[in-house]
């Protein structure tokens, strides 16, 4: 591996000073599955590693009615998936954030780091997007926000300027009879990268058989994930029937740019995103408390 300087901040302020002392040479640890092992196979290169892990701004999680749900940037997995309220409200976003590596992999990743890392087949992105979450960066110039299916730009590239970094991502409060759900397809039973990922999210009407407003993102089938922003909105007003449901998901399909490489063709990638985007409104709509017209 290369050699490097290492610090361990104590204060979001200390971190923008480092990271603006190395003019861009400066990378941010928020877990470190992702970094070191790209630093080991010289895939980044890094004069200066910032641990974050020890600033409490970036390791919290904070819920209200209100307001929502705010996850430090550095948060480790587990830690999200055993909060409760992140269980109750967000149950689509405990799906993906559980498919991100094993136990040990968990208690460290955080999904800040997940995001930032930008992989267009990252499972924790589509179901950000179709929560409507939000990125909040810090840097010399202040603070600015960001939505999530902005922020990634190319494969392994992020929306951060130079001297920025994410400080934390925020969800709103979910509203009544709302529901979401992720779903990914791999070649082996656990522990792999997605060929397809699919999330959904829907908000019913009072009888819930109308939806209100709907979501579709996509991962692993374009340079990043996706908003299928047609198909979701194709779904408003529209009655849960599954003809409906179909053609959402015929529609979130067609925004799909897959490559064939060693886990799938572009054939059979697109062919998965109909069915997962089918499978992940199902949940969704489920969640929702919801069901299909007779």
């Amino acid at each position: 591996m290369q050699s490097f300087d290492y610090e361990a901040p104590q204060g979001i302020s200390e971190v923008i000073q480092l990271l603006a002392g190395k003019n861009g040479g400066a990378r941010i640890l928020a877990g470190g599955t992702d970094l070191l092992v790209q630093l080991r196979e010289g895939r980044r290169n890094a004069r200066l590693v910032i641990d974050v892990k020890n600033i409490p701004e970036l390791t919290q999680i904070t819920f209200d009615p209100k307001n929502g749900l705010r996850i430090g940037a550095a948060t480790s997995c587990s830690q999200i998936c055993s909060d409760p309220n992140v269980s109750e409200h967000f149950p689509g976003l405990v799906d993906a954030i559980h498919l991100i590596g094993g136990v040990q992999i968990q208690n460290r990743a955080s999904v800040g780091g997940n995001l930032c890392n930008a992989s267009p087949a990252a499972d924790a992105i589509p179901a950000l997007i179709v929560h409507e979450a939000v990125c909040h960066i810090t840097g010399l110039n202040g603070t600015r926000t960001l939505p999530v299916e902005e922020f990634c730009v190319a494969p392994g590239k992020n929306a951060l300027e130079s001297g920025e970094f994410l400080t934390s991502i925020s969800i709103p409060t979910t509203k009544e009879r709302f529901g979401a759900g992720y779903l990914r397809f791999i070649p082996r039973n656990e522990m792999d990268i997605a060929v397809v990922g699919a999330g959904a999210s829907v908000v019913l009407d009072s009888d819930r058989k109308r939806f209100v407003s709907a979501r579709i993102a996509l991962g692993a089938v374009a340079p990043t994930p996706l908003l299928a922003s047609d198909a979701g909105a194709f779904l408003a007003g529209k009655a849960v029937t599954r003809e409906n449901v179909k053609e959402a998901a015929r529609m979130a399909q067609a925004v799909a740019k897959p490559i064939t490489d060693l886990r799938g063709t572009a054939e059979h990638r697109k062919h998965l995103c109909a069915v997962l985007v089918e499978r992940a409104l199902d949940k969704a709509i489920e969640r929702a408390g919801g069901h299909y017209a007779e």
